[in-house]
């Protein structure tokens, strides 16, 4: 019976996918080109706004997100812990 219904699904999967790949234009119309920018460098006025001219340095406040990461790993955990606790742990063997 498994073996049956493995044909019968693979055979279905097989007759629909490229049907629903027609459908969808991918093998009738296929991609058109991309268009790009110039690959000539640009001059851009000024430096880096976000420092004093010696390279991109840090943006926003890292130390805030490296606390909000810390403080959702510890919810984390202690959510697991409780949802163990609740739900009576391991069943035991025997």
């Amino acid at each position: 019976m498994r073996r049956t219904a493995f044909a019968v699904a693979l055979a279905l999967g097989l007759v629909i996918m490229p049907l629903t790949a027609t459908r969808s234009g991918l093998t009738t119309f296929g991609p058109g080109p991309a268009a790009a920018a110039s690959p000539a460098p640009t001059t851009i006025s000024g430096g880096d706004p976000r420092s004093a001219g010696e390279g991109p340095g840090l943006v926003g406040t890292p130390v805030v997100a490296v606390g909000v990461v810390v403080i959702l790993g510890v919810a984390a955990a202690l959510a697991t812990l409780a949802w163990v606790r609740l739900t009576g742990g391991r069943p035991r063997p025997g």
